[in-house]
């Protein structure tokens, strides 16, 4: 990881005492940082948004606004709840040290106090800050990273399904133009399922995406994916492709299943595919009457629901039958 550059810290300081403030700021100068005096919580949370500090050293007893309520609304703010705060105060009562502590300070110095003591508070408490930054960046590198590398692996088994499917299909453009409007048939009914109300299959626009593609292997000798497969394990395209070639034929009643699989047994992939694959192949056997053939289609799948087909995804291709591919 590369090493991180940083400009001079500068501490924020918040009292409504002048010579406190003084005495603070003399401090962290000698240190060789930079110190924001401020004598109101008005005045610390312009100052704030001006330039966000490293750091607070920060009064508890303060008019309108006290130490705490100041704290408690910088922890509740996303862009500043980060900056460590250190109280200091008259106020020494275990009772109002863990007060402090709770409201999310990371420190609490009583008064009268050192400067000895303020000066390792400060350097102990921006070095543990400095620590967590460079941790949140190396932490964002290495999702990027890997965010990277999933994406990669991603495209590269799409492009193994996308290799299979162009050597299935070779020359045959009938065949090719049959799986390309499955594909996106089987593609727009998982779309509108995700879409519907009541979308109790949990269907996500990574599932959508896949169908697109795996329901094009739908026609490949089951033991050839599997065999595929056993030196893709990872591949969860080529794993829905298996799910949909082995049961887009099986029947939501189990009529002819000798496993006994029937109804949601069946895979979501495989009864999206059976009707968009029927939808296809009824449109082939009435184009001859091509002002009929969508209807004639359609209402076979209806006729079949419940029966061959899932009703509910019978119940969403009615909805939008008119913009089915043909």
């Amino acid at each position: 990881m590369e090493a991180m550059t940083y400009a001079v810290p500068n501490i924020l300081v918040v009292d409504d005492i002048n010579a406190n403030l003084v005495m603070l700021t003399e401090i962290i100068r000698d240190v060789g940082y930079i110190a924001r005096p401020v004598n109101s919580a008005r005045e610390a949370m312009s100052a704030i948004e001006a330039l966000a500090p490293q750091l607070i050293l920060l009064d508890v007893s303060m008019p309108e606004v006290d130490g705490f309520e100041l704290c408690t609304m910088l922890k509740k703010n996303v862009s500043t709840r980060d900056i460590p705060i250190i109280f200091i105060s008259g106020l020494c009562s275990s009772e109002d040290k863990i007060k402090g502590l709770k409201i999310g300070a990371v420190d609490y110095i009583s008064k009268p106090y050192e400067a000895e003591e303020v000066t390792l508070r400060i350097n102990t408490h921006l070095k543990i800050y400095r620590m967590q930054q460079e941790l949140a960046q190396y932490n964002k590198k290495l999702y990027q990273v890997i965010n990277d590398q999933a994406q990669k692996i991603y495209v590269g088994q799409k492009n193994l399904l996308y290799a299979l499917a162009r050597f299935f299909i070779g020359k045959d453009h009938l065949k090719a133009e049959h799986l390309k409007n499955v594909g996106k048939n089987s593609r727009l009914l998982a779309m509108s399922m995700q879409l519907s109300h009541d979308n109790t299959e949990n269907i996500n626009t990574s599932f959508i995406e896949v169908i697109g593609i795996a329901s094009g292997l739908h026609g490949i000798e089951i033991n050839t994916l599997k065999e595929i497969y056993s030196y893709n394990e990872d591949n969860l395209f080529l794993k829905v492709a298996i799910d949909i070639a082995e049961y887009h034929h099986r029947y939501w009643d189990g009529t002819g299943s000798l496993d006994g699989v029937s109804g949601k047994g069946i895979p979501l992939s495989s009864r999206i595919v059976s009707v968009a694959e029927a939808y296809d192949d009824f449109l082939a056997e009435n184009s001859t009457y091509l002002e009929t053939a969508h209807e004639k289609s359609i209402k076979a799948i209806n006729d079949a629901s419940g029966k061959r087909f899932d009703p509910d995804i019978v119940r969403i291709m009615n909805k939008i039958q008119n913009q089915l591919g043909r």
